[in-house]
């Protein structure tokens, strides 16, 4: 496939909202198929256009695998962002966009041509514009309630969390089906999918997250990929660019 692929991780100052910053590159001359697989992050992806101007969009969850082509000469900047920046960074559900997206406006992000010159441009405006919402105004309830999630990758259940955040499990449950469009049992059975991530693309096809079994390990990562996990590392042609990227990760 030979996409340029290049990604930063974020400082302990934004990471309780951002888990990535990527730059995508299609420098082949050609457009690329691909598929994008659910990894539990909301996305805002910054695209230069064929005309030279660039749009934003804003992409939801995914729970299921995404036919997508890469056009020729695509520059697409994106920030793949945890779930706690839905309501304090945007303000707003996303349960409108489960495996879709939607055009937004550059008002609070104020991206230039400047931030648009590298991925470390980016960054650096990205972080300064994270930064203008104080971590004071979180929810202490819904900061726990994501730090135990993406601790632990999901394998976590409801019951726990409920208990150790002091919310009932009907109000988590709640409140993630009207801001995300998914139950937080879904959710974290796509990060558990994700986490494996890693060690299939090393070849390792036996499960290391909280699956019962072989077969249930299997029956996941069809489910998600559409695929077994044999063909998913493959990645014949790199068609799966989550296993593509993770290789990229600095």
């Amino acid at each position: 496939m030979n996409l340029s692929i290049q990604s930063l991780f974020p400082d302990d100052s934004t990471s309780h909202f951002v888990h990535s910053f990527w730059l995508l590159e299609n420098k082949t001359g050609k457009d690329i198929p691909s598929t994008v697989l659910p990894n539990g992050m909301m996305d805002l992806m910054v695209i230069k256009t064929s005309s030279g101007d660039w749009e934003m969009f804003l992409r939801g969850i995914d729970n299921a695998p995404s036919q997508v082509s890469i056009t020729a000469d695509t520059v697409m900047f994106s920030i793949g962002f945890k779930l706690l920046a839905v309501e304090y960074l945007f303000g707003d559900s996303i349960k409108d966009v489960l495996n879709e997206g939607k055009k937004i406006s550059n008002d609070f992000w104020q991206f230039e041509a400047f931030d648009m010159m590298s991925l470390e441009n980016f960054y650096n405006k990205a972080v300064e514009r994270i930064k203008t919402v104080s971590a004071e105004s979180i929810d202490n309830r819904k900061k726990k309630l994501f730090e135990l999630i993406y601790a632990t990758d999901g394998s976590i259940s409801v019951k726990e969390l409920s208990e150790q955040v002091y919310w009932s499990s009907r109000q988590i449950n709640r409140y993630f089906n009207q801001q995300f469009g998914i139950s937080l049992k879904a959710y974290c059975s796509i990060l558990r999918f994700k986490a494996s991530f890693k060690h299939i693309s090393e070849g390792k096809l036996f499960p290391e997250q909280n699956f019962t079994d072989q077969n249930h390990f299997i029956k996941e990562i069809k489910k998600y990929a559409g695929v077994t996990p044999k063909e998913l590392s493959k990645n014949k042609d790199e068609r799966f660019i989550d296993i593509a990227a993770i290789k990229k990760h600095p």
